[in-house]
């Protein structure tokens, strides 16, 4: 396999070309993200940076690639979640509008194609490669992959850069796996297009990372996790093996965690799901006294860990590799916990505020 050099080489200048331009026009569209309480930034700020982000990509995917039906899929869906995300940046939409769309671009993508179609067999030997066929089943599956990883990386996307960064280490990661575990050749076309699409991301970051001069907005963030999303299931998904239906969970581990955290925080705290809150991994460590780029320096170094991990994990036997993310499970909750991203801390804090009132009204 040859590295597409020029296609990268493409994406990365297209990127660093529009961005400034995608920017100006942010501000005559008014898509503009002001500051509020729960967020960082302290002015307003133009929000449509995943727009550059796809022209960069596409450009340089249709001057580059030969178009094949999942590479069609992976554009006519991104082309959905695009103007889904300039409508909800520009004018405002509900969750449920937001969901709805993800949803529509989910199908077109299994329109063209892309779909899971293998899970490890649950009624087996954990430590065997036997995988359960999941005929039907595997549309349902599809979307709901695509659509928790598309809310995943727009959850967190709440500092300069670091959706954008860990997306950029998510599609190294992911094509590195993917070219190790390659198989067949389709799946050299999700190699190509992660490149492409780290590459894409790139160029933005130059305008993203902090003191950042654009935001993706939910056009970028939406974009982001939709584009790795529908790569992963095109790269790894269609392998019937146990490590390659583990390995899109441990590249995306962070956005993964974080979003699973924030419903089950929210949920027993007796809060709406979609209501947004200043718990999340990056407040935390905000919270701890880190920089802003500090903790995006820092989440990097974790994303960098978890690719790294992912990589280990193609090269050794089922075996080896259920002890390995056991333990390395085991760390990140532990890790989790500590920093509070599981809500433990404020709702002990909660519980124990009454017994506080009731001690102080009987003295």
């Amino acid at each position: 396999m040859q590295i597409p050099l020029m296609a990268i080489l493409l994406a990365l200048g297209v990127a660093l070309l529009i961005t400034p331009l995608v920017r100006k026009w942010a501000f005559k569209l008014g898509a503009l993200d002001r500051p509020e309480q729960r967020k960082v930034h302290q002015k307003v700020m133009p929000r449509l940076g995943g727009l550059a982000v796809f022209i960069a990509f596409t450009t340089a995917v249709l001057l580059t690639q030969e178009l094949s039906s999942n590479i069609l899929g992976l554009l006519v869906g991104g082309g959905l979640i695009i103007l889904l995300g300039i409508a909800d940046d520009t004018r405002g939409l509900s969750p449920k509008v937001k969901l709805a769309g993800q949803v529509v671009a989910s199908c077109a993508v299994i329109y063209f194609g892309v779909t899971v179609e293998f899970l490890t067999n649950p009624f087996t030997n954990p430590f065997s490669d036997e995988m359960l066929a999941l005929g039907f089943l595997s549309i349902p599956v599809t979307v709901l992959w695509i659509v928790s990883v598309t809310n995943a990386v727009n959850l967190i996307d709440g500092l300069d850069g670091l959706a954008g960064g860990t997306v950029c280490i998510a599609s190294l990661t992911l094509a590195t796996v993917v070219w190790i575990e390659s198989t067949v050749p389709g799946q050299y076309e999700a190699i190509n297009l992660a490149l492409i699409l780290a590459a894409a991301v790139l160029g933005f970051l130059r305008y993203n990372f902090y003191p950042a001069r654009i935001f993706l907005g939910d056009t970028g963030s939406m974009y982001l996790g939709f584009s790795v999303a529908v790569l992963s299931v095109m790269g790894l998904a269609k392998s019937a093996t146990f490590i390659s239906v583990i390995i899109p969970v441990v590249i995306l581990g962070i956005p993964l965690l974080d979003t699973t955290c924030a419903i089950i925080r929210r949920f027993l705290g007796q809060k709406p799901i979609f209501q947004p809150d200043k718990e999340h991994l990056h407040h935390r460590l905000m919270k701890m006294g880190l920089s802003h780029r500090q903790v995006v320096l820092c989440i990097y170094g974790v994303n960098i860990v978890l690719g790294v991990s992912a990589i280990v994990l193609t090269l050794m036997t089922p075996k080896q590799a259920i002890i390995f993310l056991v333990v390395l499970s085991t760390a990140v909750l532990i890790l989790a916990n500590k920093l509070g991203v599981t809500g433990a801390r404020s709702r002990a804090a909660y519980t124990t505020q009454p017994n506080k009132q009731q001690r102080s009204s009987h003295l």
